[in-house]
């Protein structure tokens, strides 16, 4: 199972460092999750400062 980021996801780019396989990027919208990347380590989930990252469902 992988993280997901949601919309209220404020572009911050606070979690990218956080990610050890680079999982995360840049979206359209928001940043985003690369589902295929994520090893599900949370390691950005304590990072983002609005609780925008959370376990896919």
């Amino acid at each position: 199972m992988a993280r997901v980021i949601s919309d209220a996801c404020i572009s911050c780019s606070a979690c990218l460092d956080s990610c050890p396989v680079n999982a995360i990027s840049m979206g359209d919208e928001h940043m985003v999750i690369d589902a295929g990347l994520c090893i599900d380590c949370a390691a950005c989930e304590g990072t983002c400062p609005v609780a925008a990252i959370s376990p896919e469902d």
